[in-house]
């Protein structure tokens, strides 16, 4: 403590412009020595408190000497809520390197004879979800690799309760009927049971209680409809039980196999790690090291007798699962993270059903903050209030990202001074810090976040989000639960219907940068003041720029998302069975390899069906074989390629698939940590620029295209009609090219073999009707050549075993 208030002490006392300069140049110097030739714990804890060192030289700074006079109000009034803003910023750096300095990684669980393990019930809540959704996830739940004499699972159905069945609109009872007939007889033949309830109260947290009501297993695992299991998922987990008898959750990162709009639109799916990857592989284990990970609404194993004592899932709030996560752990009991990707899910496919999902989780994360303020909560460790704190304030980021977007406006236009600073003084603290900053954050989450991304994100849900604040700030009460848009079909390119406020800020900042330029150049008497501030209206800009990208919605070129597997089955064919290699499948069709001189005479001039019977993983049992239609084949000089189709699936078939494509885990983390490369400072930063440069090209593009069509109708309040997971979304590749969208020829393409995309072609043709022998032979030709660029980046990266392409 002594040596803490020496060191403030320290940094209080003033020193000179360049003095301070030579001191945070050096700090710069010295972390960049560390980071490049030493690692370690020690080292990292060095890092970050030089880091930290310069960041409060900052603040006094800015605290003590920038302020505008009070005797100018609305200069000092401004001048106070930028100050605010930073302040926030600083507040959660330093939150976040408290709880993310040295992150646990748990070791796994142990072994357990089959007698030993608990009963385990599985809750799949739903609402609206197609069948054919439920299916897979249903399917892939009861092939876990587990005792099935322990394992029951359950179809929680919100969409055919009693009152909706009862509904005064004729067409909304029919539906509900039909659907619980439907759902009932798919349950029955998929092994599992269809529960549903008289009313649909207290959103998912009610029909998960009244799961509870019904279920007698020792643990419940909650998977979103739209979230699979693979089945490891409970082999993985369930075992951390045993060691702690007050262990009442495990939760497991969310996985993903379609883009976000942000990854969509902006192509990075296939080269960038996934917003929520920051929060799942750094946020929630540093969390745990403190006792502090929390339910994430799926993907999680809670104990009975846990829930029991808490009275069932909380449902005060909209985020049900956070809160009975809060209220468990001020109980005295403990959670546990374990950091492997046992789940594969969908993500909001347009921008409106994101804003609509970031939205609810914002409103509930602040209802718990104001209803149940963990500061004031007792139960909770200092540690575990911090951690709650932490996750609760971040959703407070619209304002002061609206605050620094706007900002330097003022001084632009009316030529306010909400920043007293010269130019020197700037350079020596406020760029310093800029630069500290992002090293510090690069050097923590350098591979799961590359640089201004985490401004992108903020930016984009900001414009909407303060309504969502303001709102729940108003009447903390008020917000009401309401389920996310997925499976969303985006057939051609359009503007987003969210993108109208996205153009107006673009334009408002574009002025702002023509006026700054213009005042700079040719205005008596203006500083050097207006350029910096210039400078920091343009990085807005550029921001803007990049936003407009997102808000031009690219067509979604994947039917159903795919994984790339490397898998071994049968395939038989006109009366020929030949075995092949399963490289990438989704729910209605995958591409095998197969060796060129075993395909029948004439296939790819014909319509051929038949059966793909898959090599069961280890332990598992064997499953039917699933009816598959050729509908395409690229040969090269000895392999061939070829696309099957499921067409229409039985609920057995469903049993099949859920085997070859959710049997092993390894599929999902290799995918994961091929995206995982570390994004330097200087190249995340061009790619930014190149983003905010080129993306409003295309926006405008597509809002002066003649094809135009209206977009999906906006969701921006969270007032969309599937149940998922409020997670703390941390403040982040080139989307896989279509089974249907290019010649079969192109669908085992490797990810890592892909060319760099060329311009956007908005009117680029759709699916290709031509039988694959009808392809240009230039394709041919890039087929090959990319699959040994492949095979030579694998080969210099020293990886071993063939990864599956992408489709």
């Amino acid at each position: 403590m002594g040596t803490t208030v020496a060191g403030l002490v320290l940094l209080s006392q003033p020193v000179g412009t360049q003095n301070q300069l030579a001191m945070s140049l050096a700090a710069m110097a010295a972390m960049i020595v560390l980071w490049l030739f030493l690692d370690g714990p020690r080292t990292r804890f060095v890092f970050l408190a030089l880091g930290s060192l310069v960041v409060l030289r900052y603040i006094l700074w800015r605290v003590t000497d920038t302020l505008p006079s009070p005797g100018d109000p609305v200069s000092f009034g401004f001048g106070l809520l930028l100050l605010v803003g930073e302040l926030y910023c600083v507040f959660i750096l330093f939150v976040s390197l408290i709880i993310n300095a040295d992150p646990l990684k748990r070791r796994p669980p142990p072994a357990a004879s089959a007698a030993d393990l608990p009963t385990v019930d599985v809750f799949v809540p739903s609402y609206n979800e197609d069948a054919a959704i439920l299916a897979m996830t249903l399917a892939a739940a009861r092939q876990m690799n587990y005792p099935p004499d322990k394992l029951t699972v359950w179809l929680l159905d919100d969409g055919g309760s009693d009152q909706k069945c009862a509904d005064p609109n004729p067409e909304k009872a029919k539906a509900a009927r039909e659907r619980r007939r439907e759902l009932t007889a798919l349950a029955e033949g998929l092994g599992c049971r269809y529960l549903t309830r008289a009313r649909n109260e207290h959103a998912k947290a009610g029909n998960l209680n009244n799961g509870l009501a019904f279920a007698t297993g020792e643990i419940v695992v909650v998977l979103d409809a739209d979230h699979v299991p693979f089945r490891s998922f409970l082999s993985e987990t369930v075992g951390y039980f045993a060691e702690d008898p007050k262990l009442f959750l495990v939760q497991t990162p969310h996985a993903f196999l379609n883009p976000d709009p942000i990854e969509r639109n902006l192509k990075t799916f296939e080269r960038m790690p996934s917003e929520n990857e920051m929060f799942y592989a750094v946020t929630q284990r540093g969390l745990d090291k403190w006792n502090g990970s929390f339910f994430c609404g799926s993907a999680a194993l809670l104990r009975r007798t846990a829930l029991d004592e808490a009275g069932g899932f909380s449902g005060i709030t909209i985020t049900e699962d956070c809160e009975t996560a809060f209220e468990l752990h001020s109980r005295g009991w403990t959670s546990a993270y374990v950091d492997k990707p046992l789940i594969a899910g969908l993500q909001p496919e347009t921008l409106s059903a994101f804003i609509g999902q970031r939205s609810r989780w914002c409103q509930g994360m602040f209802q718990i903050l104001l209803l149940k303020n963990p500061v004031l909560q007792k139960g909770l460790k200092p540690i575990q209030k911090i951690a709650y704190l932490s996750s609760m304030t971040f959703w407070f980021f619209p304002v002061p990202r609206l605050i620094f977007m706007f900002a330097p406006l003022l001084h632009i236009f009316f030529d306010l001074k909400i920043f007293v600073a010269s130019v020197d003084e700037s350079i020596a603290y406020t760029a310093t810090y800029i630069v500290i900053n992002l090293m510090m954050q690069n050097y923590v989450y350098g591979k799961f976040r590359w640089p201004f991304v985490s401004e992108l994100y903020e930016y984009v849900q900001g414009l909407y989000l303060s309504k969502a604040i303001v709102s729940v700030i108003w009447s903390p009460r008020k917000p009401t639960f309401n389920v996310t848009d997925k499976g969303i079909s985006l057939d051609h390119n359009h503007l987003s219907s969210a993108s109208l406020p996205f153009f107006a800020v673009y334009g408002l900042l574009a002025a702002g940068c023509a006026v700054a330029a213009w005042r700079y150049l040719f205005e008596p008497g203006v500083t050097n003041l207006m350029l910096v501030v210039g400078l920091w209206n343009f990085f807005n800009l550029l921001t803007a720029g990049a936003a407009l990208g997102v808000c031009a919605e690219r067509r979604q070129l994947e039917r159903a998302p795919s994984l790339a597997i490397n898998r071994r089955g049968q395939i038989t064919l006109a009366g020929r069975a030949i075995d092949v290699t399963i490289e990438r499948v989704s729910a209605e069709a995958c591409t095998v390899r197969l060796p060129a001189a075993l395909l029948p005479t004439g296939v790819g001039h014909r319509t051929l069906t038949g059966a793909l019977t898959v090599v069961p993983v280890p332990g598992a049992r064997p499953a039917g074989a699933l009816p598959v239609t050729l509908e395409g084949i690229e040969r090269t000089k000895d392999e061939a390629f070829a696309r099957l189709s499921f067409g229409r699936l039985r609920p057995q078939d469903y049993v099949a698939l859920a085997g070859l494509m959710y049997g092993d885990a390894e599929a999902m983390r290799r995918f994961q940590m091929r995206r995982r490369r570390h994004k330097d400072i200087l190249t995340g930063t061009l790619q930014f620029i190149w983003w905010g440069l080129s993306e409003p090209v295309r926006a405008v593009r597509y809002a002066l295209a003649a094809d135009a069509r209206p977009a999906v109708a906006p969701v921006i309040d969270g007032t969309s009609p599937i149940y998922d997971a409020p997670e703390q979304a941390p403040t982040g590749a080139n989307l896989p090219e279509p089974l249907l969208a290019q010649p079969p020829a192109l669908q085992a393409v490797p990810p890592a073999a892909r060319e760099p995309a060329p311009a956007e072609a908005p009117n680029a043709p759709q699916a290709s009707s031509q039988a694959p022998s009808q392809a240009p032979s230039r394709a041919s030709n890039d087929w090959v050549r990319m699959m040994l660029d492949y095979e030579n980046e694998r080969a210099l990266a020293g990886r071993s075993g063939r990864e599956a392409g992408t489709a």
